[in-house]
């Protein structure tokens, strides 16, 4: 058996992520552009502090995005 060195998995890592759609997708889309849009979209009044805070709007965007492209339902998405 062969010993493993320091940059064996890192090397893994990097392979997987050169087939990865996700961080392909990531790279070609500069997301911060649709950020002003989507904040004056989702602008809403909050009527109290308590609570958890909402998700951020450009995360909520992508989720939408990958939902189309691959027809995932809410429950795919979130998983």
């Amino acid at each position: 058996m062969l010993q493993c060195g320091f940059f064996d998995l890192d090397n893994r890592y990097q392979k997987l992520d050169e087939r990865d759609p996700l961080i392909s997708l990531n790279r070609l889309v500069d997301w911060g552009h649709f950020r002003p849009t989507l904040t004056v979209i989702r602008e809403k009044s909050r009527k109290s502090t308590a609570g958890r805070k909402p998700y951020d709007v450009v995360l909520m965007f992508k989720a939408l995005v990958l939902q189309h492209l691959y027809n995932l339902s809410d429950d795919e998405a979130q998983y």
